[in-house]
């Protein structure tokens, strides 16, 4: 399936692709030790991580090329950077300092004060690595079910619960975290954290694969929230923050984490093609129905971001690409380990590593049932197609 990218996009995709040359090593290494990571902040790909949809204005050294200036704030540029660091590994891009999935919160809820604080802190000269912590033990990622509380507390506010399953939680040095303030979907609000704070601890939790995502346990007793600290809560009706917040961030950033997954098959079919050059009958027509599918997904996911940076968001089709893509690189890992040989996941510790961590595109921002469900309740309504 043909695509034209703007040109703009083209070049940020080739750029991208340049830095994330040689990152499957040191993915491999840290997939050993997440903190390896420190290591390796010199990187151009870490650079870019930690301008990924950083305003231009908060950036000293903001990333130009050509004539165009970029800081990723466009969903289909941030899903084109994080596909192709993604090629690169991974793991390694999910391990690197940056705004992420708090960042998008950040500027989808916060005030231009909040904005100021969080991007100025983000430019600054030490890494930071952030959080956001919607998640919780019992409830999962149902975000109208939070447990996690904001009480008064006298001219500001404490902040008691648990988020479980929080990418660099025990890492970060600041994070966004859901809670409840009052009963119901309006009483839900979205706060900045500083992992300073008395009473926030975070421990990681040992994961089988993406062991560069550092995933982690958050527990929360008594953290002091000032008023200031709660995202669009003078600028914002309540109707639509917290909420509201939760779910445009995990809509915008679905795109991006499609484009993680697709960025994962991609290498895997290229490192098939490169150890059985020579496939023949069967195994040559699954390599090239997988590569059709790839084709296919991308094509697609590309348009959703398109059509979100156009305003336009369609829960359903973000859905869609999101759980094709998670499907996908699955099903690629699976077909590697059969094509290479039975003892193919021994011999090979990055195929073995990829496998595992394919398996983790199932359960982050949202399970594929959850996927699923948005997917029939747009063709249920007869606007899926259109």
């Amino acid at each position: 399936m043909s695509e034209l990218l703007p040109e703009r996009a083209v070049l940020l995709r080739d750029h991208v692709r340049d830095a994330a040359t040689g990152l499957r090593d040191i993915g491999m290494e840290i997939d050993r030790d997440p903190t390896a990571i420190d290591r390796r902040l010199h990187l151009p790909a870490v650079a870019l991580m930690r301008g990924c949809t950083v305003p231009v204005e908060y950036v000293s050294s903001p990333l130009r090329i050509g004539p165009y200036t970029y800081d990723m704030s466009s969903c289909l540029e941030h899903t084109l950077t994080i596909e192709e660091l993604s090629y690169g590994d991974a793991g390694f891009m999910l391990a690197c300092p940056g705004p992420l999935m708090s960042g998008v919160a950040v500027g989808a809820l916060g005030d231009d004060k909040q904005r100021h604080a969080y991007y100025q802190r983000l430019a600054g000269p030490d890494p930071v690595w952030t959080f956001f912590g919607l998640t919780e033990p019992g409830k999962g990622s149902a975000a109208a079910e939070l447990e996690t509380t904001l009480t008064p507390d006298g001219d500001g506010f404490r902040l008691d619960g648990a988020k479980r399953y929080v990418g660099n939680a025990a890492y970060a040095q600041l994070g966004v975290v859901f809670c409840r303030r009052a009963p119901g979907p309006l009483g839900i609000e979205a706060v900045l954290v500083d992992t300073a704070e008395p009473g926030f601890r975070a421990e990681p939790i040992p994961t089988v694969g993406m062991r560069g995502a550092r995933i982690s346990a958050i527990t929360l007793d008594h953290v002091r929230v000032e008023r200031e600290q709660i995202l669009g809560y003078d600028t914002l009706k309540p109707s639509r923050r917290g909420l509201v917040g939760a779910i445009r961030t995990l809509q915008r950033f679905r795109p991006v984490l499609a484009g993680t997954a697709l960025g994962l098959t991609r290498a895997v079919l290229d490192h098939v093609r490169a150890e059985r050059p020579a496939l023949a009958g069967s195994a040559r027509r699954l390599l090239e129905d997988l590569q059709d599918r790839l084709d296919a997904t991308r094509w697609h996911n590309h348009a959703v971001a398109s059509a979100i940076d156009a305003g336009e968001v369609r829960a359903d089709r973000i859905a869609a690409v999101k759980t094709r893509a998670a499907e996908l690189a699955e099903r690629a890992t699976l077909a590697a380990a059969g094509l290479l040989g039975p003892a193919a996941l021994l011999r090979d510790p990055w195929l073995h590593k990829v496998y595992r961590d394919a398996r983790a595109f199932e359960f982050m921002e949202g399970t594929g049932h959850i996927q699923r469900l948005a997917v029939f309740q747009g063709v249920a309504k007869g606007t899926f197609l259109r």
